[in-house]
């Protein structure tokens, strides 16, 4: 749907018109008129008398005259000397000036507000564009910022502005002024940065900003977020909801995730050195070549942590202290568990190929069909029973 401009007069007057774009309501044209005229608004009248009753009878480009109450008075004809034409405009845009010509302000967008401000004849314009400032420069009350791109659309067809501007800023300005070529333009580029800022990883800040608002018993939900690459480290993680989560390479050194559910999360190359992963859900994550040295999943309350079916390939955890920890059918391919507690850990069906289990301590574990090729058992602390490995 079009957008409809008016020209408002003052009842009994053809001179100082005002342009407007028209309302939804009669009363919201009524009480922008008094803001700008600074007197009461209580009738509309069109050019030959009749009063506006209904906005839908306002057509494009009428010219409207307003009344404190009074009957309408034909405007004298010829009274006032027109603002004479010239092939040059000077702009006051909110304080800055732009010197155009006329052509560039009606050529490119003749339905547009700058083309109908500087429309004219021989005689001069058809109408007194805005009020002029004390240099002869038409005053009109927006945003440099956004106009300039605005005007350099109208003199060379292109949208050019600078990185630090922002497109909604000048989306407004295109749908004030009635540039309406440049707006699909706009439009498009301000739904591809939104796409682009949604795809953006979040950073500490984000994350520290989210834990400052909320208890630490309370599950945020993470879910399926991009946190690739942030350094996360030192920070109370627990409870929170990871499901699905891109961690790919964070850093999380010293970090407190127990209790978080990190089922299929990917921290691939992450580091985790140092961590607290009491009671962690990690069903089917992807940790290959995770780094956890030294990371703790014992829960003196009894609880496990349960990491069945996880990616662990080429895995640092040495000396991690990883007792009842349930390693059901995971990967553990060339991954380093030396000097790691694995008591009572369930390891039945995982992949342990060129795993180094040298001075581990596997009391109790359950290697139950596990793939033990090439496996180092070295400085063991406890005898590897063969009950423990077998189907």
């Amino acid at each position: 749907m079009s957008v409809k401009r008016v020209v408002i007069f003052k009842n009994g007057t053809n001179t100082n018109g005002e342009v407007f774009v028209l309302p939804q309501t009669l009363e919201e044209l009524m009480s922008q008129a008094y803001l700008k005229f600074n007197t009461k608004v209580r009738r509309i009248f069109i050019e030959d008398g009749t009063e506006v009753n209904e906005i839908s009878f306002i057509r494009n480009n009428d010219n409207l005259y307003i009344s404190s109450g009074e009957e309408f008075i034909v405007p004298p004809k010829n009274v006032s000397k027109r603002v004479k034409c010239s092939d040059w405009v000077t702009l006051n845009v909110g304080g800055k000036y732009f010197t155009t010509s006329k052509s560039t302000l009606t050529t490119k967008e003749p339905d547009s507000m700058l083309a109908r401000m500087f429309a004219g004849d021989e005689e001069g314009y058809l109408f007194t564009p805005s009020n002029i400032d004390k240099n002869g420069a038409f005053l009109i009350d927006r945003s440099p910022l956004y106009f300039e791109p605005i005007i350099n659309y109208l003199r060379n067809g292109q949208l050019i502005y600078d990185s630090n501007i922002n497109p909604e800023g000048i989306l407004e300005e295109a749908r004030f002024f009635g540039i309406e070529s440049i707006i699909p333009t706009l439009e498009q580029i301000i739904s591809q940065q939104n796409v682009n800022r949604d795809n953006l990883p979040l950073t500490r800040r984000d994350v520290i900003d989210a834990l400052i608002r909320s208890a630490y018993t309370t599950e945020l939900r993470f879910q399926g977020v991009n946190l690739s690459g942030a350094d996360l480290s030192k920070l109370d993680l627990r409870y929170i909801n990871f499901k699905y989560a891109n961690l790919q390479g964070c850093k999380l050194t010293g970090s407190n995730l127990s209790y978080c559910c990190l089922e299929r999360a990917d921290l691939s190359y992450a580091n985790l050195d140092g961590a607290q992963l009491l009671g962690v859900k990690c069903l089917c994550a992807n940790l290959e070549g995770v780094s956890m040295k030294n990371s703790n999943f014992k829960d003196p309350a009894g609880g496990r942590a349960n990491m069945e079916g996880v990616n662990l390939k080429g895995a640092n955890l040495e000396g991690s202290d990883m007792g009842g920890v349930n390693l059901r059918v995971a990967t553990l391919k060339n991954a380093n568990l030396q000097n790691c507690d694995l008591r009572a850990a369930v390891l039945a069906g995982a992949d342990l190929e060129f795993c180094d289990l040298s001075g581990s301590d596997l009391h109790e574990a359950n290697l139950r069909g596990a793939n033990l090729k090439d496996a180092a058992f070295e400085l063991m602390l406890t005898p590897l029973h063969m009950s423990q490995t077998i189907r």
